[in-house]
């Protein structure tokens, strides 16, 4: 009965001690095994490991991609016009036996504050060195590309992999907004009031030319019906020559008939001249009287 009471304590401790000796590794991690802080063993592989109880210990570490939001850095680009960067990275401990070395036991967030701390070095010596309209076209993703190749040197001293860097945000700094906001709406009207000048001046030629085409066209067409109407009383005029020729009498009669008609029409019939005036030959009797005294 003795024996069997001391029997089981020491099975429970064997078990115990034989259950502390093992221990698991996930696929989607990494193990260190610690000896008085030392490292001992690595265990890469996913599946069962042993260390030794009481004296060795487990460190584990996330073997999957990791992400990095770096705080918002304000940079400023050769052109002096000052920016407000937003980034994250993408990481992975490829080296734990190194990622040991370098962050003891602090760890992830000992390790992601000197990541952080690269990372912000790159990138102000790499957007510093161009200007704001190269961080703002498409050109950046070279940009992204050159923060990552610049920080890969120093994070593999952590036995860190930088697998990528991206910026997410580019903005001006608020103090910046309203400044940055007149400047843009100052040049938009100087590009206006330059577009409204050079409309004016283009209408003011145009107008011109149109005023002068005006004035040629009708000075061209005045001098066409000068013409057209001298040629036109020259070719009366000689067949009034013509015809005066041909019959001076009837003609005489023609021109007396056009001249009754223009002078004596209706409000206009009152003449004061002598009865003999040439000017009433055809209206007088055969006898050199008046028709009308004649008719009597």
């Amino acid at each position: 009965m003795r024996k069997s009471t001391l029997l089981l304590p020491a099975l429970v401790i064997v078990a115990i001690t034989a259950l502390s000796s093992v221990f698991i590794v996930d696929e989607r991690e990494k193990a260190l095994v610690l000896q008085f802080g030392r490292v001992v063993s690595v265990k890469e592989e996913p599946g069962l490991a042993f260390k030794i109880p009481l004296i060795q210990e487990v460190v584990r570490y996330d073997d999957r991609i990791l992400s990095r939001d770096i705080d918002p850095l304000e940079i400023t680009p050769s052109d002096d016009r000052r920016l407000v960067v937003d980034a994250f990275a993408r990481y992975r401990i490829t080296d734990v036996n190194r990622f040991r070395q370098a962050v003891g036991a602090g760890g992830i967030a000992t390790a992601e504050n000197r990541l952080d701390s690269i990372l912000r070095a790159q990138t102000r010596e790499i957007l510093g060195s161009v200007s704001s309209n190269d961080i703002l076209s498409s050109d950046r993703a070279a940009l992204m590309l050159r923060i990552r190749n610049g920080a890969i040197a120093d994070a593999r001293a952590l036995g860190i992999t930088i697998i990528d860097v991206r910026l997410k945000r580019t903005d001006l700094p608020t103090e910046n907004l309203d400044a940055t906001f007149e400047r843009m709406r100052a040049e938009r009207v100087r590009e206006a009031t330059d577009e409204r000048a050079r409309g004016n001046e283009a209408a003011q030629r145009i107008r011109a030319q149109a005023d002068r085409t005006v004035v040629e066209l009708v000075s061209e067409a005045q001098r066409e019906a000068e013409i057209i109407r001298g040629e036109a009383d020259a070719e009366r005029n000689g067949i009034f020559a013509t015809a005066y020729g041909a019959d001076p009498e009837f003609f005489e009669f023609y021109r007396s008939l056009n001249a009754y008609a223009t002078s004596l029409q209706a409000g206009n019939s009152t003449m004061v001249l002598s009865p003999n005036n040439e000017f009433f030959n055809y209206l007088k009797s055969s006898d050199g009287k008046p028709a009308a005294a004649a008719q009597q």
